[in-house]
């Protein structure tokens, strides 16, 4: 027998949705990371959170196909911190608690997370 997915065990498309929605959420109001999200439209915000959506299911081993950029490019000239990177993981942490992530799934999607950073931060 197989053993499931990482998106499976996390409960799939709908838990993934919920997730991502209190994470980005926490991030736009938090002083520090809300820069990223001023000046936005209502309908580039919407197609981020959907992309990012896309990107963690498929990430995941979800049934979708994530069509967008690669996370240097996506991420390129947005001068995101170490400092950044730290108040991401702390609100990732806050947001995995929140929804009772159990500890196996929660160390594999912060490992997960912390295999993207060389593509994400830097300055």
């Amino acid at each position: 027998m197989s053993q499931k997915s990482l998106y499976e065990r996390l409960g799939g498309y709908d838990a993934i949705c919920a997730v991502t929605n209190d994470l980005l959420d926490r991030m736009a109001n938090d002083p520090q990371l809300g820069r990223f999200w001023q000046h936005r439209s209502t309908d580039g915000v919407k197609r981020e959170r959907q992309l990012i959506v896309d990107f963690l299911v498929a990430s995941t081993g979800g049934p979708l196909y994530y069509a967008g950029r690669d996370m240097t490019l996506s991420h390129k000239g947005m001068r995101i911190s170490e400092s950044d990177w730290a108040l991401f993981l702390q609100h990732g942490d806050a947001t995995l608690k929140k929804f009772n992530v159990p500890q196996a799934e929660y160390d594999e999607v912060v490992a997960f997370l912390q295999s993207t950073k060389a593509d994400i931060v830097e300055a």
